[in-house]
């Protein structure tokens, strides 16, 4: 088997490899089908692995990872579809790096394991570089419906990747190895992985200390590209519409009165505070419904061109409390990285406007609510890809978790249904409810499991009151998860440098001997 596979002609190779990787994608929301993923990794392995040279497995894999993200994150182009091909050009790069790695590990003993650690590399380098990184094709966030959704608790996103990887590495292993024993030994293994997500029903929710009321609009708005927010103030305008037919539910019995209220990202599309109609606006809400609102909302600076993104918690009487910047930014979306050599060339950039500035602290805020203070842990839209901002509201001390978001622009795209899976994998991985509120759609709520106990219809304007548990405690993923990412990075580096210069000694005594050595001596 390996020599066939290693026969192939670099076309076919690349040409296997671009339908692997679009057929990877429907590992990912909406479709789910996280088997599929697994095997469009083994087959990755089984084409970049055995490639004859550097360049053919590093072509290899790019053409994986460039029909990878041209097929999983098609949703770019409604806004700007040069941003879409060259992001998934560059991500492409980092999965041309992985074949590389991958056909060093595997002239290891232990390649599986190695080759599954260089996935980890990978995916690290990805989610963090260039410009923050683009951590949203994940394969930890894919397991939330599958067994090892149990490992998202106990190891976090980067661990249940992993274990992802190393079954899909394992069953590579089996095609390619010869011998029954090997094989039965690679699919015990495999199966000793997928089984492993069991261990993850041992950790408990974390533990209840009352409850809080908590209301949630959904204003709706057009929807669509990058004007999907509409014309100014409409947005603004349909959120106070939704609240205050919130409150007359409320007043009239029909829904029981929330200690407070959750807007989304962009329930104002104008800043509040410089805006007359906009801070009216949100003063007419605060006061129909009469308790504290969460308004999501930005802030500016036209002076220096500057914005925030805001989720601010505004009280009936004395109006804004509370606030939490976002922290991560969408690159070309929220804020231009290298503005001032970018725009002159691609004037198009200029449509994202004002640079957005990120914030600093934990999106942990305190609601003064009648006699007594909770703490809200909130995250902003695409801050759910990031482990450390997810991490540190629980270890900031919120009792509550949320997410604001705004979808508008992606409505009836995958990204909608891609991002609250990822937050399904956060409550899983948190052991809490998180309760979304959009713009547009899907808002809903998240159990500690990671099911979902309703969500609101897309396009659709709807408001509701839950009850959500307080709860305090944090799971082994958020204590411990970036550690032993760490080491595995660490690990995997000093296996990789190890299994290089142990090839290169072994290359070098073979030529002096007038013998040659296999590109893939242990496979």
């Amino acid at each position: 088997m390996t020599d066939r596979l290693r026969a192939l002609p670099w076309w076919l190779r690349s040409s296997l490899a671009a339908l692997a990787g679009a057929a990877a994608t429907l590992g990912f929301a909406p479709t789910g089908w996280w088997p599929v993923l697994i095997l469009a990794m083994s087959c990755l392995t089984l084409l970049a692995l055995p490639a004859p040279s550097w360049w053919q497995a590093a072509l290899t894999g790019f053409c994986f990872g460039l029909a990878w993200y041209l097929t999983g994150v098609t949703w770019m182009s409604v806004v700007f579809v040069e941003a879409m091909i060259a992001l998934s050009a560059l991500e492409a790069c980092y999965l041309a790096l992985f074949s590389v790695l991958l056909r060093l590990a595997g002239r290891s003993r232990f390649w599986p394991l190695l080759a599954a650690g260089s996935w980890l590399l990978v995916e690290y380098l990805i989610g963090n570089v260039p410009f923050g990184g683009f951590p949203w094709l994940r394969l930890g966030y894919t397991t939330v419906d599958s067994p090892l959704a149990g490992l998202l608790p106990l190891v976090g996103v980067p661990g249940a990747g992993f274990a992802m990887a190393l079954i899909a590495q394992l069953l590579a292993w089996i095609v390619m190895t010869a011998g029954g024993r090997r094989r039965l030994i690679g699919a015990v293994a495999a199966l000793a992985v997928l089984l492993g997500g069991l261990l993850g029903l041992l950790v408990p929710a974390g533990v209840e200390q009352g409850s809080v009321s908590v209301g949630y609009v959904q204003g709706n708005a057009p929807g669509g590209g990058i004007y999907g927010l509409g014309a100014p103030r409409t947005i603004t305008y349909n959120h106070l519409a939704e609240t205050q037919r919130l409150a007359a539910k409320v007043n009239a019995g029909e829904l029981p009165k929330p200690d407070f209220v959750v807007w989304p990202e962009n329930g104002t599309d104008l800043d509040p505070f410089r805006d007359v109609r906009t801070g009216a606006a949100v003063g007419a809400a605060v006061s129909a419904v009469g308790v504290p609102i969460l308004v999501g909302t930005i802030t500016e600076n036209p002076a220096a061109y500057e914005r925030q993104t805001a989720a601010i918690m505004w009280y009936p009487n004395t109006g804004p409390g509370a606030r939490y910047d976002k922290r991560n930014l969408v690159p070309f979306g929220e804020w231009v990285p290298l503005r001032s050599i970018l725009e002159p060339l691609f004037p198009v950039v200029r449509y994202v406007g004002a640079q957005s500035i990120p914030g600093t602290g934990p999106g942990v805020l305190p609601v003064n609510l009648p006699g007594r203070t909770i703490q809200v842990g909130d995250l902003i839209c695409y801050e759910v890809a990031f482990d450390s901002t997810v991490h540190d509201t629980v270890q900031g001390g919120a009792q509550v978790n949320v997410v604001q978001s705004s979808n508008a622009m992606y409505v009836g795209t995958r990204q909608v249904a891609q991002q609250f899976a990822i937050t399904r994998a956060r409550a899983a991985e948190l052991r809490r409810e998180i309760l979304v509120v959009t713009t547009t759609g899907t808002s809903g709520l998240i159990r500690p499991d990671g099911s979902v106990a309703f969500t609101l219809p897309e396009f659709q304007s709807a408001s509701g009151v839950t009850e959500l548990p307080l709860r305090n405690g944090a799971t082994p993923a958020v204590l411990y998860s970036q550690w032993l990412e760490t080491a595995g990075l660490v690990l995997t580096v000093l296996a990789l440098v190890w299994t290089g210069w142990r090839h290169r000694g072994a290359t070098g005594r073979m030529r002096q001997n007038g013998s040659s050595v296999s590109t893939q001596e242990t496979m």
